[in-house]
């Protein structure tokens, strides 16, 4: 019995860690892709329901390319990640200019979008949960990137954090600012997020500017704290 328990034990270890050793990378393939973001997204589940054990959180992770790039559908319940090959040119021009080469273009697109963005994406799955309905808006991306920043620091992932930050940091510094003068950012999105989200340089200056903020903020919980801190607080509304 004992012997049985370390090997369901292993396989538990190799289950959870085999999907994100080729993670923060561009997929040539759909089927590696898929099943890697399987094993994320388990992995994430996982960590909510040790957390809240009666949640009824579910998602699967697909492999499905858009003009959205990622995103969370609420109605299927899915995330749904793209394909390099399948990225329309005129989104792969944008990674292109904004990194500097078509290698970093690539490179970037793999860092995020079949990288660090999926638990993003499985936070608004969450906040959908527990709240119900939510629309685009400012604050709840700056909530689901903390949850994706925090969630992959409990994985030991800095490294590749990093990376992201740097690769931001050279992003960010290419992008004009879209905000009029005498209006904040969250008041702009609010009105314009629709509009903003068809834009890669002014969703893409959004979403850059809140990863480098959050990296840098040395005052955040540590992802269990936050999630619990969350979900209590919408308990009390």
């Amino acid at each position: 019995m004992r012997k049985n328990i370390l090997v369901a034990a292993s396989f538990l270890i190799s289950y959870f860690t085999f999907g994100q050793k080729s993670w923060f990378t561009p997929y040539a393939y759909s089927a590696a892709m898929v099943k890697d973001a399987k094993i994320v997204t388990a992995k994430f589940t996982n960590d909510i329901k040790k957390i809240k054990p009666d949640i009824a959180f579910e998602v699967e992770s697909i492999q499905n390319t858009t003009p959205y790039l990622i995103y969370y559908d609420e109605i299927k319940k899915t995330a749904n990640l793209p394909l390099w090959s399948e990225v329309i040119s005129d989104q792969k021009k944008f990674f292109y200019t904004v990194a500097g080469s078509e290698k970093d273009g690539q490179k970037a697109f793999g860092l995020f979008f079949n990288g660090f963005y999926l638990p993003h994406e499985l936070a608004h799955a969450l906040q959908a949960t527990v709240e119900g309905t939510i629309e685009g808006s400012y604050e709840n991306e700056y909530f689901a990137n903390t949850v994706a920043m925090l969630w992959w620091r409990k994985q030991g992932r800095e490294k590749d954090l990093k990376k992201c930050y740097e690769s931001a940091k050279a992003i960010f510094a290419t992008l004009p600012n879209p905000v009029p003068e005498g209006i904040t950012i969250q008041n702009y999105f609010k009105v314009n997020y629709n509009k903003a989200g068809e834009d890669p340089f002014v969703y893409g200056y959004m979403q850059f500017k809140q990863f480098i903020h959050i990296y840098e903020d040395k005052k955040l919980p540590d992802f269990n704290t936050f999630i619990r801190n969350y979900i209590n607080n919408i308990k009390r509304k």
